[in-house]
């Protein structure tokens, strides 16, 4: 191996490495901690995290009319059919809450942590099948234990603030970044062994990780591992490595698992879902900005250093490094694997974070093989005053949570402050260790700040923020409807996880429509917003009717980023005349 570029301090191993040594004398315990570590960084508010607008409760509530309609080929969002994404994730969603329904979980079908029960175990895979890639690229390379590199690239994942949100989302990226972590393992193993034989159970994983990835999210692993694949057969000037790989066992695996999906919903909705999500979806990503997700190129390279926090530092210093050894085998295939599908989504215009999700346990397993190699270090350039990003991180997070709280709910985060300080402290001490060159204490340091962040965000603050959580609090008010067949209106606020834990028929409508909704019957509910008010009263006077104000609901729409105050209105319940009076409580 090439020596280092830059000559290293005198230094002593530090604990982070002998901590490391310890962990690689046994796959079982390296597994476990990963496990652990994973569990940590990715359950805290999987259960109090209120459907996060607008995708997770759109996947939700399509898998949910699933269940209702007893229909599992076509996939529709209220009367509208949801033509975007292929089928997997709502069976995989929809089994899991009717496995919840079957075992007697109360409310089942509105419980959103049931939903996010494919992305939680997509993201373990992650971490774990990270750790196996990095087996696969790493052994038998010289200078860097393979065990201690595996574990430390699993960790940074395990870590990673955008594999721990998407762990948390009921929706199609954890469980499309599994597939493709596993697929391009499989395939490092064809592309590096390529004189000895493939093992056949290897190719069918390859081929079954495709055909699941292809049923979550069309052609995307595609992309990643055919672009990544056509890179390396230019560079080594023959693609029959490719063939170790079984292809024709790999069409008739991957055409089991789709094509019959594909056919019967071709023939249900008239070829519609694919002019849908490749006319109407796909190609308007690729033309222009879909809903308001435009960005110019370099929006991914600035974003990655929150996305991937705390390695994404750590990387930046080691790029150095990867160019340097980019002629080694293992180095040029996590290379293919990164670049080209990372300058194809600079280059779309639309732009979401999630997206680069596929290719970051590459970066992970190059910047723990980097940290290891002793290539990264405080003497590389700006490499001190990079790493300054580490304590910054949780602390601008922490910061302004707490001006948001204080702002929209008059409060203080007190019990988070503790987990805050300890995300901070954890951080300034990981940036400490750099500086006193322990890299590898320090990047295990960012890890277990990440983990401390992660509970004090999502466990612990963000159920203390209840205007953010309007959608279950206009719920809750929905509940008070105690009769057999209770019926909902909503005017300007019209967010899918209203939809999702209320009733698929909510009525959308405007305030004249509230108003004419209310005076339809008994038993009804209406959540107006204040600026749709004008419109209500003014059509209640025409009808005569003096609905019941419940409470109202004030807070903040993520979406728009607007303050809404919402009145919740009733009629009375069935068999009854609708009440006169006006009601006054406040909910706040």
């Amino acid at each position: 191996m090439t020596s280092p570029s830059l000559p290293l301090p005198a230094r002593s191993e530090g604990w982070g490495v002998r901590l490391l040594a310890f962990l690689e004398r046994s796959h079982a315990r390296a597994l476990a901690i990963l496990v652990v570590l994973s569990l940590v960084s990715f359950l805290p508010g999987f259960v109090t995290l209120q459907p996060f607008d607008r995708d997770e409760p759109r996947f939700a509530q399509a898998s949910k009319q699933m269940l209702e309609s007893g229909d599992f080929i076509d996939i529709r969002f209220q009367d509208e059919g949801r033509h975007k994404k292929p089928v997997g994730i709502y069976w995989l969603q929809a089994a899991v809450v009717s496995a919840a329904e079957a075992a007697g979980v109360p409310e089942a079908r509105t419980t959103i942590a049931l939903y996010r029960l494919p992305s939680l175990v997509g993201a373990i895979t992650v971490v774990l099948a990270t750790y196996w890639a990095a087996l696969v690229l790493l052994s038998g390379q010289v200078g860097v234990p393979a065990r201690r590199a595996a574990f430390l690239a699993g960790a940074f994942m395990a870590g990673a603030i955008l594999l721990g949100v998407e762990a948390r989302i009921a929706k199609t990226d954890a469980t499309l970044a599994a597939c493709s972590v596993v697929a391009m393992a499989v395939l490092a193993r064809a592309f590096l062994n390529r004189l000895s034989p493939l093992p056949a159970v290897l190719s069918v994983i390859f081929w079954l990780a495709v055909g699941l990835s292809i049923l979550i999210k069309g052609p995307l692993l595609l992309m990643v591992g055919g672009l990544a694949a056509a890179v390396l057969s230019i560079r080594d000037r023959s693609a029959r490595w490719l063939l170790g790989l079984r292809p024709l066992w790999g069409l008739a695996i991957v055409a089991a698992i789709t094509v019959p999906w594909f056919l019967a919903i071709w023939l249900k909705t008239g070829g519609a879902f694919f002019a849908e999500s490749v006319g109407k979806d796909m190609l308007a990503k690729a033309q222009s900005g879909q809903e308001r997700h435009w960005g110019p190129p370099g929006t991914y390279l600035l974003a990655f250093f929150g996305t991937f926090w705390p390695a994404a530092i750590f990387t930046a210093i080691g790029v150095p490094a990867f160019w340097r050894e980019r002629r080694m085998a293992w180095v040029a295939f996590c290379l293919a694997w990164i670049v080209p599908a990372w300058l194809v989504f600079e280059v779309l215009p639309t732009k979401l974070p999630h997206y680069v999700l596929p290719v970051y346990p590459a970066i992970a397993i190059l910047t723990a093989w980097a940290l290891l190699n002793g290539d990264v270090h405080r003497r590389r350039p700006l490499a001190t005053i990079a790493t300054v990003l580490i304590p910054a991180i949780p602390l601008a997070i922490a910061a302004g949570l707490g001006v948001f709280a204080f702002r929209y709910d008059g409060t203080m985060l007190g019990p988070a402050l503790p987990g805050f300080a300890l995300a901070v402290g954890l951080a300034l001490w990981s940036w400490l260790a750099f500086v006193r060159d322990r890299a590898v204490s320090s990047a295990l340091l960012g890890v277990v700040s990440s983990l401390a962040l992660s509970v004090s965000v999502f466990g612990v603050a963000q159920p203390l923020i209840p205007s953010l959580k309007l959608s279950p609090r206009l719920a809750a008010a929905a509940r008070s409807l105690d009769c057999a067949e209770p019926r909902l209106a909503t005017t300007s606020y019209r967010e899918p996880s209203l939809i999702f834990l209320t009733r698929t028929d909510l009525v959308l409508t405007d305030g004249a429509g509230a108003a004419a909704f209310l005076a339809g019957g008994n038993c009804r509910m209406a959540f107006v917003e204040k600026r749709d008010e004008d419109a209500f009263a003014a059509h209640l006077s025409q009808t005569g009717l003096t609905p019941a104000l419940v409470t109202r609901v004030r807070g903040f729409n993520i979406n728009g980023g607007r303050q809404l105050d919402i009145g919740v209105y009733r009629t009375g319940r069935e068999g009854a005349s609708p009440p006169a009076a006006q009601g006054q409580q406040q909910d706040r």
